[in-house]
């Protein structure tokens, strides 16, 4: 059986050193003085975008460039999307380490910004499978990133970077072998105490492929646990009229092809998808599967953030203001029950998303350093929440910040963060932010580049 539809590979290394130059060329001609940001049609960042007026054109590292399965690694541009990548690997029985959930992640955002996904248990983020970086500085120069060269301080100090450094523009990255189909199974739990024990145990004895779970109230909590298979008697299919979500309380064990499991949150943007009317089967069966993804939403939340319609329907109807909290953290599993006991005591969001986060060796990545030796949760949260009278925009993103900080957890920064500068530099610099102010010093030191709290705080 054929894993997914294969696509042309190879064909790209003749033209990569072209775009390269191209590129260089172009960040040379932009003005003097002004920001710089990527000019891409696509985000998965929910936060205000840069208002830099210069813009890269990057939209031209979009290849393959080759699959070595004998080696097991690929060579890949940055702006390579993760359908597009799966789509190359998957005939040849080879998956990225980490695929994060939505298919419109670019490899290259995914490494600068971070990832998570089942398998990051034992793989831990997309970044920790890069082997080799080729990165246009905010200098303008193409330097060569691995952990041990003469670049390595930017190959460790890149991951959680946010484009604040450069861009990268191919990668090296390792690859594992598939089987076709993944073989999934629901456990059912009450306390969350043993629930998190449970997921504790499944990660250190490694009894399964990929482990996540889906919170849907305080005392019920799901452990899923999925595991390679041959090709088994059913399979499930998602990427249409039935919701994968809904079929973890209505299924204990499920079966998926490989392709299919990948993308399962894809189709709904996890359960997002039901505020925007798409899980009405009458409004599925008209869209198709072609229309039923991640990207095709986040085109409906721009066109709502741009105009507000429904925000001024929502205040001449007098409803209450609404906070939109989205938000990623992960805290040590020994301090994951006080979390979901805070979420649902403050922040009425439901289902949350559970994924288990290890690294996979004692490197240390100083911009988002986690413990080596720790097992750390990652809970996602995605909704709005009403706000009191008076109450002002940002309250409760706030106390979800600190929160965290004070479980000696970590908040992904692909969403809007209010922290202070001392604390954000202490938490995402390295070293009180000496490792950033060091990187950025080397390798943008005219600034052409924003700065990391400039782009992920203050939204410059």
């Amino acid at each position: 059986m054929a894993f997914g539809a294969a696509i042309p590979t190879g064909s790209g290394h003749a033209g990569y050193a072209e775009r390269v130059a191209t590129l260089r060329a172009h960040l040379a001609d932009l003005p003097e003085g002004t920001p710089v940001r990527l000019a891409k049609g696509t985000s998965n960042l929910f936060r205000p975008r840069s208002r830099a007026t210069a813009g890269l054109d990057v939209s031209a590292f979009d290849h393959v460039l080759s699959i070595d399965p004998q080696n097991r690694t690929a060579d890949v541009e940055g702006m390579v999307t993760y359908e597009r990548l799966v789509d190359a690997t998957l005939p040849h029985g080879l998956m990225p380490l980490v695929v994060p959930q939505l298919k419109t992640i670019t490899l290259g955002g995914a490494v600068t910004g971070l990832g998570i996904e089942s398998s990051s248990f034992r793989e831990g983020m997309p970044h920790e499978s890069v082997v080799e970086m080729d990165i246009l500085t905010g200098a303008g120069d193409v330097v060569t990133a691995t952990p041990d060269g003469e670049h390595s301080d930017l190959f460790f100090g890149f991951p959680n970077s946010y484009g604040t450094l450069g861009y990268a523009l191919r990668l090296r990255i390792e690859l594992a072998p598939v089987r076709p189909y993944v073989r999934l199974e629901h456990l059912r739990f009450s306390d969350p105490a043993r629930y998190f024990e449970r997921l504790a145990r499944a990660c250190r004895d490694r009894e399964a492929d990929f482990v996540d779970g889906t919170v849907f109230a305080p005392d019920e909590l799901y452990l899923t646990l999925a595991t390679f298979s041959g090709e088994p008697d059913e399979v499930s299919d998602y990427t249409w009229m039935d919701v994968y979500y809904r079929s973890i309380r209505e299924k204990t064990v499920d079966h998926l092809p490989i392709r299919d499991y990948l993308w399962r949150w894809d189709t709904d943007w996890f359960w997002c998808s039901r505020a925007l009317g798409a899980q009405n089967r009458l409004v599925r069966l008209l869209a198709g599967p072609r229309l039923l993804r991640s990207d095709v939403y986040w085109k409906i939340v721009g066109f709502e953030r741009r105009h507000r319609l429904w925000e001024r329907a929502s205040r001449l109807l007098g409803r209450p203001e609404r906070e939109a909290v989205m938000q990623d953290i992960e805290v040590p599993v020994h301090r994951a029950e006080e979390f979901l006991t805070f979420l649902h005591r403050e922040i009425p969001i439901s289902p949350v998303w559970i994924c288990p986060l290890s690294g996979r060796d004692a490197r240390r990545w100083p911009l988002y350093e986690l413990d080596p030796d720790e097992l750390y949760v990652n809970f996602g949260f995605w909704g709005t929440v009403p706000l009191e009278p008076g109450e002002p925009q940002g309250s409760h993103n706030r106390r979800v910040e600190n929160v965290v900080t004070e479980l000696d957890g970590r908040k992904s920064l692909y969403s809007e963060s209010f922290y202070d500068r001392d604390t954000f530099w202490r938490l995402y610099g390295g070293n009180q932010g000496q490792t950033y102010q060091a990187l950025k010093h080397r390798y943008d030191p005219n600034g052409r580049l924003l700065d990391l709290y400039a782009k992920c705080v203050q939204a410059r």
